[in-house]
């Protein structure tokens, strides 16, 4: 849906803003339960059914509590446009699946942090995007799992892209898994377009497993600040791709990351890909083992290391490092 019909999301989101929140009060703490319905008020003592209901029904600034497992998707696109926490603390899997169309998607204010925590997306095999984040100041992404977004036309786990503002994103202790339809799409995509927007990133425990490609770090098309990311105590393994892959092109944003005490194993490709000239990568405390390729810089990309880091036992060449640097 973000790449066929974005302008359409976008206009869908506004639309929902301007009909208001329903028949009920908004909420600053709604709830949802399997056993809900979404003719009630999402109150604690009568909670909702769906998602997609319950963020209507919340205030800005406001959060959704999750009280029991169970599937929480009406079946089509659960749209955050506004400032707002969903949480499961515990109660076991709380779901929201779909299969072919976008599963989740972020079009929040300039101002606006999003949360997520303990949610599983799940694409059903065929489902196009499991996390799409466009618009809002800030998503913080934790103790989630997302799998299974593999549509042959698409299938990405999250896909953050930046246009015309800075976007931040936290995400830890959280597995992608199976995702990504074709070359180019896997598990976290990090995507800038022309119009002056940037992108902050922290990965902190989190393992990228079993999809087409790891960490994509895509600024071929972006003109404004870069993408910066910070991976640290990580895993990014078993993709039929790459495990991290920062690609840029001449005159285009820069795209940095620092990978600190994380592990690139058994890739079918390259641990880790800097291809372009402002892709550049600084590697500490890690494991480059048992890839197809190490460590592959091309086309002016860069890789610089500590020195103690492991990049040894890979199928093929393990790489070298473009530079040392001195720990201090």
């Amino acid at each position: 849906m973000i790449r066929s019909a974005f302008a359409f999301v976008v206009l869908g989101a506004a639309l929902v803003l301007l009909r208001g929140t329903g028949a009920h009060a908004a909420n600053i703490k709604s709830w949802v339960s399997n056993t809900g319905s979404d003719a009630n008020p999402c109150t604690f003592a009568q909670p909702c059914a769906t998602l997609a209901h319950t963020v209507k029904q919340t205030s800005p600034g406001g959060e959704i509590g999750i009280l029991t497992p169970g599937e929480y998707s009406d079946g089509g696109t659960l749209v955050i446009d506004r400032s707002l926490g969903i949480t499961n603390d515990g109660v076991g899997e709380a779901s929201v699946s779909t299969a072919g169309a976008d599963n989740t998607d972020v079009l929040a204010g300039p101002g606006d942090i999003v949360s997520l925590r303990g949610l599983t997306l799940d694409g059903r095999q065929f489902g196009n995007l499991g996390l799409g984040y466009i618009s809002g100041a800030a998503l913080h992404v934790q103790n989630c799992v997302i799998r299974n977004f593999a549509n042959a036309g698409s299938g990405d786990g999250l896909l953050m892209r930046a246009t015309d503002r800075n976007l931040h994103l936290f995400v830890s202790d959280t597995a992608i898994y199976n995702n990504g339809g074709h070359s180019g799409n896997g598990a976290i995509l990090i995507e800038l377009q022309a119009g002056g927007g940037g992108a902050e990133v922290v990965l902190d425990r989190v393992r990228l497993q079993d999809n087409i490609e790891g960490l994509f770090i895509d600024s071929r098309n972006g003109t404004g600040p870069g993408v910066h990311v910070i991976v640290r105590d990580s895993v990014m393994s078993g993709n039929l791709a790459n495990g991290i892959r920062a690609l840029t092109l001449a005159g285009q944003a820069p795209a940095f990351a620092v990978v600190d005490r994380s592990a690139m194993v058994s890739n079918r490709q390259n641990g880790i890909l800097a291809d372009g000239p402002g892709a550049t990568l600084l590697l500490n405390d890690s494991s480059v083992v048992r890839n197809n390729a190490g460590i592959t810089t091309v086309n002016s990309g860069q890789l610089f290391s500590y020195g103690n880091n492991r990049i040894n036992n890979n199928l093929g060449p393990d790489g070298a490092p473009t530079a040392l640097l001195a720990l201090n």
